[in-house]
């Protein structure tokens, strides 16, 4: 929806060297050049005032307005975030420097931080492993909650609403500057109920299941996030230390675990906001340290950090082929601890060098509990150094380079099953997991060069990146209810390695905006998940492999300012990919992502009193977003049909004496129109995306 570089489009061409306060975002000087220049990479962005104008209910549902960047929704209440088709572990997720880890291996488990508590993000297309290591293969997400109070005591209390599920939540934050010492706190709770479809039935293996007014029953949930920041902030010093939770349950689709529902006793339809088995919790614990120092032309960073996700799937004890009644509904326990150190440097040498250095080393520890198995326990240690430059030709023209390299050491688990199986016709106890270390070494490297010239800036970046098998690849063999499948792990997977090359053309004339970001992208060994015409335990077989693949795509937005308070912008993108070895040759990747455009008029004016007498504070936008057909499909994949949706946003900003007031209002699929979204996994049961959704916030800061 509403973009930040359109935002500042309209007021370019009055910007001159002081700091010009816009709705969107604060820019001094040619901020958007500016920031464009820092890096060769293609990237974006994001302030709060982003966010919060296009509140969608979850954080990634919201940034999937930028190009590139899409949400595979899970349930009611959360989302996993893709860029250009790459998630899961090819996607870092970072908070304030650190590594996001849960369980991300798994499709259906969304992120534990919580959305409101982020001041600002940032999403880096393409490979960033130089950085950050294996699973920034396919790009990061960079989130930032460490904002420092500029007062002796602030904060602000939001209030907000979906119509679809029935959400109702609130947050509230105090933060205060103690002269050189700082604190901040925030809290959060949402519960939401059933989420609505445009349907009355959906279809199961053949199988139609009537639905209650239109709500996917037991998808109901609730959400609890709670974090405290204490730290100094000196001109030279800064330490911090942040300790952070974030607990939330939510009901899995009932019929997710087949048509066992049938004979069940739970009353799915008595209310639509119960939590009925099945269902997950889970429970993030974060503790980060971080300190940062600099004299001169050096500067040096470090960070130290302990996570633990504990998840908990449960479901009603029923018995599946061989595996007699459990005598509890404890399906599926993981408890996986990290410990995570970073340590870099940053120093400004000769004539326009800067260089940068850096190490870093994560310890995981997982267990697994429970009647169900998927994956086995596992440590991973993985080691990691680098070593960057960037030089300054000349203001208008930087080129950088660097090299990186990791030792990964995997120590798998064996698993064998509590009860007994035939295999060759003898009874005996499964073995589903063997015993194995598995040591990985990898050597990558990036280069780039950004240009300059009047209203064109010209990037490109080059570079290798590597990715780790995950133990779910080497080592899973079981079924994944929730996203209808059976899969079985590859012990023999080698290291994923990438070689992309990533060009961005962009012109800003200050009246309008042209960006064009094309991308190619080479895996001489993809790892996925080959779908097969096999069923095993009444589930479609999915077994992890390798491929040639070429994946290549681009991005592309034009923006137009008509005056101070009309514009308009259209953007696009175009992702595709071609396995070029293995048994599937010649066709894409699962779930491939459809190309799509979205085409946006808004209208901004001044109603009553508001932040500043020359700054339009209210906003009206209409969005049209369109999605193709996808007849790239892997057998036995079926094609998606293409859809459009009306999408309407509105917010108005003003002041009420000291206090700063903000109200926001979003409409996603105001047609109420009923489509089906390719990179679902509801998709592969007839069930179609959520129904017309109101969303409303309002937000009080002071």
């Amino acid at each position: 929806m509403t973009s930040l570089w359109l935002a500042s489009l309209c007021l370019a061409g009055a910007m001159t060297d002081t700091a010009v306060v816009l709705n969107d975002v604060t820019v001094t000087g040619n901020g958007q050049r500016d920031y464009q220049m820092r890096s060769s990479q293609t990237s974006v962005r994001i302030s709060r005032e982003f966010m919060e104008q296009n509140f969608a209910g979850s954080l990634m549902q919201t940034l999937q307005h930028m190009p590139g960047v899409k949400a595979i929704s899970i349930g009611s209440g959360q989302s996993k975030p893709t860029i250009r088709g790459l998630g899961s572990n090819r996607l870092a997720v970072t908070e304030d420097g650190i590594k996001h880890e849960g369980q991300q291996w798994g499709d259906d488990h969304g992120l534990e931080i919580d959305q409101f508590a982020v001041d600002r993000s940032e999403i880096i297309k393409g490979p960033a492993a130089l950085l950050y290591g294996s699973d920034a293969i396919g790009g990061v997400l960079r989130l930032y909650s460490n904002h420092i109070p500029t007062e002796r005591i602030e904060g602000a209390v939001q209030l907000f609403g979906r119509t679809n599920n029935g959400q109702v939540g609130m947050s509230a934050k105090v933060g205060g500057l103690l002269g050189h010492f700082f604190y901040r706190a925030h809290v959060t709770m949402l519960d939401y109920g059933d989420y609505r479809v445009p349907t009355d039935s959906i279809q199961y293996y053949s199988y139609w299941i009537q639905l209650k007014d239109q709500r996917l029953r037991n998808t109901a949930g609730h959400e609890r996030d709670g974090s405290v920041m204490v730290g100094y902030a000196g001109y030279n010093f800064h330490t911090d230390l942040r300790v952070s939770e974030s607990y939330s349950k939510s009901g899995f689709f009932a019929n997710a675990h087949g048509l066992e529902v049938r004979l069940s006793n739970i009353d799915y339809d008595h209310s639509s906001r119960d939590i009925d088995l099945p269902y997950q919790s889970v429970n993030h614990l974060k503790v980060h340290s971080h300190t940062s120092w600099r004299s001169g032309g050096m500067g040096m960073e470090a960070d130290l950090a302990y996570q633990n996700n504990y998840r908990q799937e449960l479901s009603e004890p029923t018995s599946h082929g061989y595996m007699p009644k459990p005598d509890d509904s404890r399906e599926r326990i993981f408890d996986k601890s990290t410990y995570t150190a970073n340590l870099s440097m940053r120093l400004t040498w000769g004539e326009g060098h800067t260089l940068q250095s850096g190490v870093n080393e994560e310890y995981q520890h997982n267990r697994r509990r429970g009647w169900g198995f998927i994956i086995p326990d596992f440590e991973n240690n993985s080691l990691g150094a680098y070593l960057a430059d960037r030089y300054e030709i000349r203001p208008d023209l930087i080129i950088n380079a660097g090299v990186r390299y990791d030792h990964v050491h995997s120590h798998i688990h064996d698993y064998t099953d509590w009860y007994q199986t035939p295999v060759d016709g003898v009874m005996q106890y499964k073995q589903r997991s063997q015993q194995m270390h598995r040591y990985f070494n990898s050597l990558t490297w990036s280069a780039g060069i950004n240009y300059s010239h009047r209203d064109w800036v010209v990037k490109a970046n080059l570079g290798k990146s590597f990715r780790v098998p995950i133990p779910k690849e080497l080592g899973a063999d079981g079924i994944n209810y929730h996203i209808f499948r059976y899969e079985r792990g590859n012990a023999d997977l080698d290291p994923e390695e990438s070689y992309q090359l990533d060009v961005a053309f962009q012109w800003d004339n200050g009246k309008m905006s042209v960006h064009v970001d094309p991308y190619l992208n080479y895996f001489p060994n993809y790892i996925y998940l080959n779908p097969t015409s096999d069923y095993v335990e009444g589930l479609q077989l999915y077994h992890y492999t390798q491929a040639e693949v070429l994946r290549y795509g681009w991005e592309a937005q034009w923006a137009y300012c008509l005056n101070r308070h009309w514009s308009t912008q259209v953007q696009g993108e175009y992702l595709m990919s071609r396995q070029q070895s293995g048994d599937k040759r010649g066709y894409t990747l699962p779930f491939s992502t459809p190309w799509s455009v979205d085409t946006e008029v808004k209208y901004k004016c001044c109603i009553g009193r508001h932040v500043k007498d020359d700054e339009p504070a209210a906003f009206v936008a209409l969005n049209i977003h369109v999605v193709g057909r996808q007849d790239e499909i892997v057998p036995p994949e079926k094609p998606t049909d293409g859809y459009w949706t009306l999408n309407v946003s509105a917010g108005h900003r003003f002041t009420l004496g000291r206090y700063q007031l903000q109200a926001a209002l979003h409409v996603d699929n105001l047609l109420d129109r009923r489509y089906y979204d390719h990179t679902s996994y509801y998709r592969l049961i007839d069930v179609p995306e959520p129904g017309r959704n109101f969303s409303a916030k309002v937000a009080m800061e002071f």
